[in-house]
């Protein structure tokens, strides 16, 4: 049973808000979400406004999917609100809830902790998203959507927050492990050697946690795809694949180009120096992600100076 203080949140905010967003014709209504919230109240004063609900936790967000609501998990407890609204609107982007370009009334709290206060009328820039299933439909591989955009966000994830306050770089190798394996070898520790494969997948959260832990180790995590990793701290043979990089991308994203070109895979490389992802297929990079903030944006593929001769 909630408390009297929290249904009067919901009267006392939520109806202006959804009044609001009726005279802006906004697309939806966010609601970040803090300690206990009765669903059934919450329905009932929305109506049939399109609402997503964010929170810290799936904890918070119990009942709401029953409940009829599209969620998104920010996990981000210690983050300011800017950060927290923000990553929430990139994950609606990013698992298709919301378009870029939408226009969005979000409400939250701003002032008192637990007690939602404050409402802003935002609109998503056009290119404000993590990577989306979209953007991954557009490369044709063999690799599985699912694998591909499990791998991504876990880039992602590492590219932002990278590790105890410090940037991380990392590398993965996606689909057709057999034929990397051939082009690559043991760099030394081997963290998820000695598991079984249904500790080693990373449809699991505890082992892409755990895989965030390590990220930093030199060489690349090899993953199959059904989406769990094969082998880890892999050095690549990049020797002999004609491809092409641009000037200032170290070794790698040398790395990856040739891998990809060499083999069937995908390769993801996260930017030490600024958290960028590139995906490379057949040698080249065909998708980039650009940090925003503590969140991403994705961006269309320019082409690239090339090389200095």
């Amino acid at each position: 049973m909630n408390s009297p203080k929290v249904d009067d949140q919901i009267t006392d905010l939520i109806r202006p808000a959804v009044e609001l967003a009726k005279a802006v014709d906004a697309d939806a209504l966010l609601v970040m979400v803090e300690g206990a919230m009765n669903w059934k109240l919450l329905k009932k004063n929305v109506g049939k406004q399109k609402v997503v609900l964010a929170a810290d936790s799936d904890d918070e967000l119990d009942g709401a999917q029953a409940a009829g609501f599209d969620t998104v998990v920010v996990n981000l407890p210690e983050a300011p609100i800017y950060e927290k609204l923000t990553q929430a609107l990139v994950e609606s982007v990013a698992e298709e809830i919301l378009e870029s370009g939408a226009k969005v009334v979000a409400v939250f709290s701003a002032f008192e902790p637990g007690k939602i206060d404050s409402l802003s009328l935002l609109r998503l820039d056009e290119r404000l998203g993590r990577l989306t299933a979209r953007d991954l439909r557009k490369l044709e591989t063999q690799v599985p959507l699912e694998t591909l955009k499990l791998v991504v966000d876990l880039a992602v994830d590492i590219g932002r927050e990278g590790r105890e306050g410090n940037s991380v770089g990392t590398l993965f190798i996606v689909g057709d492990h057999r034929s990397v394996l051939e082009h690559s070898r043991p760099g030394g520790f081997d963290p998820v050697k000695g598991y079984q494969r249904n500790q080693r997948t990373l449809h699991d959260p505890h082992v892409r946690e755990g895989i965030k832990e390590v990220a930093m180790l030199d060489g690349a995590f090899l993953v199959s795809a059904d989406g769990t990793v094969v082998a880890g701290c892999q050095i690549l043979d990049t020797g002999g694949a004609d491809y092409t990089l641009s000037k200032g991308l170290g070794a790698r994203h040398h790395a990856a180009a040739a891998i990809s070109k060499k083999t069937k895979s995908i390769a993801v490389a996260v930017s030490e120096s600024n958290g960028t992802v590139r995906l490379f297929q057949n040698g080249e990079v065909v998708l980039r992600i650009e940090p925003f903030r503590r969140a991403m944006t994705v961006k269309e593929i320019e082409p690239e100076p090339p090389p200095e001769t």
